[in-house]
């Protein structure tokens, strides 16, 4: 008899949070998640975690690298086997997906 083990997605997706806030674009001093740049993140019951997000642009200096920093830091979270981060332009960022927050620090508010 097998036993189902449910997994606590609501626990684990608070996890990736964390880690997504220790993240910043290099330009703007706000963490890529109260940027507004994390546009999903799915977990599936065998622990693999897609994340959906975008750059601020296009052309950011940090298009390369960092994609492979949120895939590095949410992978350091054990219990996940494996991490896939997917960049996206649709729809493109705007200052409206920040945080209250983030436009807060960056006084837009």
């Amino acid at each position: 008899m097998s036993e189902e083990v449910t997994i606590d997605t609501t626990e684990l997706g608070e996890k990736i949070v964390k880690v997504l806030k220790t993240i910043y674009d290099p330009e703007i001093p706000v963490d890529i998640y109260e940027l507004g740049l994390i546009y999903d993140v799915l977990v599936n019951e065998e622990y693999e975690v897609k994340i959906l997000m975008t750059l601020t642009s296009p052309n950011c200096p940090v298009a390369e690298t960092l994609p492979v920093e949120v895939e590095e830091k949410v992978k350091s979270i054990d219990i996940l086997k494996d991490v896939a981060v997917e960049i996206t332009f649709d729809p493109p960022w705007t200052q409206d997906l920040m945080s209250e927050e983030a436009k807060l620090e960056l006084g837009l508010l």
